[in-house]
């Protein structure tokens, strides 16, 4: 399937290891920083914080964690300046990729990445290059029958959502960005539907690009490599590749 909600569902599976590491902690708490920077320290009034902190309690971060990084933000405490950037570039057959990098030193995160792309037979564009091809939305991730697919979509579409659509394994609910929580919030009350594997706002293809063999193993390679970079947040690609493949 497409890379979007495929890659999010691995990088949910390897979460664990993640976690070990402090990754997904330190990734957490500069989104946490820079959204209350940003849009200030109330999540009520900031969207992007809401969405910083729901992600924070969705992996056990203690909330003196949550606060003293939202303090770092509104400036109520010492902490780094982070900054803002995403690089864009091609991998592997073309396949389009977006890397979402939050730092605190341009120069390390920009020879960082142009060496992550040139290692693993991608090449780094100039900015705007396949963004375009993206769109931003929400998107709620079941898996495919855990889940009664007419029961979710008549809910899910009365609750506001775009669309629901189905591939080999996931059902997918897609909405706009702006009632994304709303929607979420309002399927959760449904009990009797299973838990979702992943919810969350991302930027999804408007088209793919198939990928098998050599080229499958290197975009996988190169998207592991930018993930475990210090300085990203977020990895987005438009590759297709069979989902044999991408379970091994």
């Amino acid at each position: 399937m497409s890379g979007h909600s495929k890659w999010s569902t691995i990088k949910r599976k390897k979460g664990a290891i993640d976690a070990k590491r402090g990754k997904i902690f330190t990734r957490l708490i500069k989104e946490l920083t820079i959204a209350a920077r940003l849009g200030g320290g109330n999540p009520e009034g900031n969207p992007r914080l809401r969405t910083a902190v729901l992600a924070a309690k969705a992996e056990n971060m203690p909330k003196d964690n949550i606060d003293r990084a939202i303090k770092k933000g509104t400036g109520e405490l010492e902490g780094s300046i982070y900054e803002e950037l995403t690089y864009e570039g091609y991998g592997p057959g073309g396949a389009a990729i977006m890397a979402e990098v939050l730092t605190d030193n341009k120069n390390r995160a920009a020879a960082e990445i142009r060496h992550v792309f040139s290692k693993n037979a991608g090449n780094l564009g100039e900015s705007g290059c396949v963004g375009w091809m993206f769109s931003k939305k929400g998107t709620i991730v079941y898996e495919k029958g855990a889940v009664d697919e007419e029961k979710l979509m008549e809910i899910a579409l009365e609750c506001g959502a775009d669309d629901v659509t189905e591939d080999e394994t996931n059902i997918v609910v897609t909405t706009d960005p702006k009632s994304f929580y709303a929607v979420k919030d309002e399927i959760e009350k449904h009990k009797d539907l299973p838990a979702y594997v992943v919810a969350e706002i991302s930027m999804i293809p408007q088209n793919t690009v198939k990928l098998a063999g050599k080229e499958a193993e290197q975009m996988l390679r190169l998207m592991e490599a930018l993930e475990d970079s210090d300085d990203v947040q977020n990895v987005y690609s438009n590759f297709d590749i069979p989902d044999e493949m991408m379970n091994e």
